[in-house]
């Protein structure tokens, strides 16, 4: 199949395609066309970046010590240990990595590609040079390509060059050697690039490595993204508890051996703290929770591009969002024509000339392979398979096309006729526009503006359709140089998405505002509005934004419901006005115009059907069936990625509070040592799967969706959140140690240890069951979560085997206590459940979504 196509011919029929089977030859032979990746990381990587982590140092040469001391058992079981935990860290890192790469390939590019004949839509790795492609303004261009036909292409090449102005495209069918990217009038787009504007077809030269991007690609594989603002704030709490527990450790180690003369217990001591106070679980939460938060909303067809997005969505407070396509099907049909004064129902095959004459313009002043759902349904009524097969039929030739713009709200089109006649001009838009172009009289105005006002108050969307001829070949600027005739108005239904009104309203009771935005006449979209729930409030139009200062547009926003006829880039102005009052902003769009406003949203959300790949990329989260319902339920899932997230936080940093006292103290206070190395590392294996695992896996609140957004700028390491651990962290404390120290004096070292560490461990369940709820421990004994009954469960089996198998029993330094001495331990492990949830009672945790 040879590269280059034949010359441009009206449009209405592709130039010859690659069929499959010559597509399967050349991919084999030039590979997939994608750029070089990054390598993924494998299981030993993983497991070599853990092994770097002062845990596992600390691990290490306590398990060396033991060694050099000759207590083969003790460690022994610490090398176990360690390979256990590693073990642990491969799991959760795999999870993490399996759920990217789930993401990974779910936001792959697509491109429009014309193969046997037939438009398909296909990878873009899956291209090959000599395809045919189509492009349209908001299209990422998914390969090296000449474009062969095309009306006015601009296109976006700050990618490849730097400058931030397009260039203009002009199509081709021999293109010659290929030009450096940057030229104005070339026939060349590269891969990665933008289409601003227009629209074309263009046959593919290079792919993958070849193209010019990819010869930048090696630079690329070595690019990772910035962490997060809730990691970064992880990490710097990790740091400095890390940098205080290694200095707490070093003076305790001092202090002991100076006291005793025994530098061997004082390292395990010293080691067995700085254990204690590494909360090496607090990294794994802020990379698991957001990794499969997003993973479990791409399986609810939401894309999250940005895992920081997560974050913020649970304190969204006002929702901007289209009408067409999210509230709606954007599944167009004609359900009224108005012809000069004659209002009906159109009927296929039993229209009057007055309609059929209507219906044919509109047909005229659609683009020829329209994928847009108002002109296919012209197209439809017309019983025609696209709206250019009128025009084929006709033996008309497209001359000429005047595009939309925001001053130009309509599409006009100039057709040229075989019998060299005069050329015939179809306009169709925006009631107000078209209107304002044709020769009437005030009355028949009137009347028109009338009509279209009717069907814009039964939530039809209302087109005017015009036609005008032209003789000569000075063409003018723009459409406003034809004198047009009115032929009529189109009323086009689009209903309601199913469960609209019920997503609508479980939004409103969440506290968050809704706000639609649409190019929509007013009385349409108030009608839309008022079907959808949505409180009209006051009508903002887009003429009176304009004419309003920032602060204006500020006090006019606070009161309104709907904003109407405004356009694309008058967004931005809409989306900063509600930020400055303080405002969470999350916006929907899917044009070129909207990547702005969907960048600086604080949630932006991109269609992933009809939406253009700028508005994709600028966006945090992509719908990728365009439902509202589906934003709905990212914002729930937001929130409970947050709420659980801080609940995990909360257990992990009020655990090691007591663990870090309990090794510090005994020794201090001349109490036989509690907690050794091989303790520490039994609570870790009980506290890394259930801040990662249990609290990842915890149902919702009951409440989730009936609480208001919490305020803007609540870091997940408020003050809050670390009172509450202290406080739960200091009553275990003080009870395990108030415990220990009197079964210290009262019992022998071994079987004082077992207790005492029986006590931690049932603390620690009572912890972690404190915090699963909002509603304490009868919300959490009641809510189903397999994985934290099979934690406990799992802790109670250890701990019995510790304290009753003799083997067990003598690397973990413990005798079996007695019957008296084991109930005393379940009534102390009783008392802190209830001191916890007195705690929670007194100081209870602000509600999920605004904590």
């Amino acid at each position: 199949m040879p590269l280059n196509g034949p010359p441009p011919h009206g449009g209405t029929a592709p130039p010859p395609s690659l069929d499959s089977e010559a597509a399967a030859r050349l991919l084999a032979e030039h590979g997939p066309n994608r750029l070089p990746e990054p390598a993924r990381r494998r299981w030993w990587h993983i497991a070599a970046g853990a092994a770097r982590e002062p845990m596992f140092a600390l691990l290490l040469a306590a398990a060396g010590l033991y060694l050099a001391l000759g207590e083969l058992r003790e460690g022994l079981f610490l090398a176990c240990m360690v390979a256990l935990t590693l073990g642990i860290t491969l799991y959760q890192e795999g999870r993490t990595e399996h759920a990217l790469q789930a993401l990974r390939a779910l936001s792959a590019p697509v491109a429009l590609a014309v193969r046997d004949g037939v438009r398909v839509t296909l990878p873009a790795a899956g291209l090959v040079p000599g395809d045919l492609i189509i492009l349209g303004e908001g299209d990422r261009v998914p390969a090296d390509a000449w474009l062969i036909e095309g009306n006015g292409v601009r296109a976006d090449e700050s990618l490849l060059t730097g400058e931030s102005v397009p260039v203009d495209k002009a199509p081709t069918p021999l293109p010659g050697a290929p030009q450096p990217p940057g030229g104005d009038g070339l026939p060349w787009v590269y891969s990665g690039t933008l289409i601003v504007q227009g629209h074309g077809m263009a046959r593919v030269a290079a792919t993958g490595a070849a193209s010019e991007i990819g010869k930048l690609g090696s630079a690329l594989r070595e690019l990772s993204p910035p962490p997060s603002p809730l990691q970064r704030q992880g990490a710097t709490l990790a740091r400095r508890l890390a940098v205080a527990g290694l200095a707490a450790s070093a003076l305790l180690t001092l202090l002991l051996a100076s006291r005793d003369g025994l530098w061997v217990p004082a390292l395990l001591a010293g080691i067995a703290l700085s254990m204690s106070m590494l909360p090496e679980e607090l990294p794994v939460i802020l990379t698991v929770f957001p990794a499969l938060g997003a993973w479990r909303l791409s399986r609810r067809r939401v894309l999250t591009r940005r895992l920081a997005a997560i974050e913020t969505l649970g304190s969204t407070s006002v929702l901007c969002v289209d009408k067409t396509g999210t509230l709606t099907e954007n599944r167009m049909a004609v359900g009224r024509l108005w012809c000069a004064g004659g209002d009906a129902t159109p009927r296929a095959g039993a229209l009057t000339p007055e309609q059929e004459a209507l219906l044919t313009a509109a047909l005229l002043a659609s683009h020829p392979r329209s994928r847009d759902p108002m002109e296919r349904a012209f197209a439809e009524l017309a019983g025609r398979a696209e709206p250019g097969a009128a025009a084929a039929a006709a033996g008309l030739e497209l001359l000429r096309e005047y595009g939309l713009s925001p001053s130009q709200p309509a599409l006009a089109q100039a057709w040229g006729r075989a019998d060299g006649a005069p050329a015939v001009v179809a306009i169709k838009g925006a009631p107000e526009y078209v209107l304002g172009l044709c020769a009437l009289t005030a009355d028949q105005r009137a009347l028109a503006l009338l009509a279209a006002e009717d069907m814009a108050r039964q939530g039809l969307r209302v087109l005017a359709v015009a036609h005008a001829t032209h003789a000569g070949d000075a063409w003018p600027s723009g459409p406003e140089g034809f004198s047009y005739s009115l032929l009529g108005l189109a009323g086009l239904a689009d209903p309601l998405r199913p469960g609209i009104a019920e997503a609508v309203a479980e939004c409103r009771a969440a506290g968050v505002r809704l706000l639609m935005i649409t190019g929509d006449h007013p009385v349409t979209a108030c009608a839309i509005a008022a079907q959808a729930g949505i409180a009209t409030g006051g009508v903002l139009r887009g003429p009176d934004l304009d004419a309003m200062d920032d602060a204006q547009l500020a006090r006019a926003l606070a009161g309104a419901g709907v904003c109407a006829r405004v356009r694309p880039e008058q967004k931005l102005r809409i989306v900063r006005a509600l930020q400055r009052g303080g405002a969470v902003v999350a916006m929907t769009g899917d044009g070129v115009n909207d990547a702005p406003a969907l960048r600086a949203a604080d949630v932006g959300i991109a269609m992933g059907q009809r939406g253009t790949d700028v508005a994709r990329e600028a966006a945090q989260l992509t719908l990728l069936d365009d439902s509202f319902a589906s934003i709905v339920e990212a914002i729930r899932a937001g929130r409970r990625i947050y709420s659980n997230m801080r609940k995990a936080v909360a257990y992990v940093l009020a655990m090691h509070l007591p663990i870090a006292g309990l090794a510090l103290l005994p020794p201090l206070l001349g109490w036989p040592v509690l907690l050794l190395p091989m303790h520490i590392v039994f609570m870790e294996l009980i506290i890394d799967p259930a801040c990662s695992l249990a609290f990842e896996g915890e149902p919702e609140e009951r409440d989730l969706m009936r609480t208001p957004p919490r305020p803007a700028g609540r870091s997940l390491f408020g003050r809050g959140l670390l009172l509450r651990a202290v406080l739960q962290g200091g009553a275990m404390l003080a009870l395990i140690a108030a415990a220990y120290g009197a079964a210290a004096t009262l019992l022998p070292a071994d079987q004082a240890r077992g207790f005492g560490f029986a006590v931690l461990v049932l603390g620690n369940l009572a912890l972690l069951l404190a915090n699963r709820r909002q509603d304490g421990a009868a919300g959490a004994l009641m809510v189903r979560n397999p994985v934290f009954w099979g934690i406990v469960g799992a802790a109670l089996a250890a701990l019995l085997a510790a304290l009753y198998m003799p083997a067990v029993g003598a690397i973990f330094r413990v005798a079996p206590p007695t019957a008296p001495v084991l109930a005393a331990a379940a009534v102390t492990g009783l008392a802190m459940m209830l001191a916890l949830h007195l705690l929670r009672e007194r100081r209870p945790d602000p509600p999920a979504a605004s904590a």
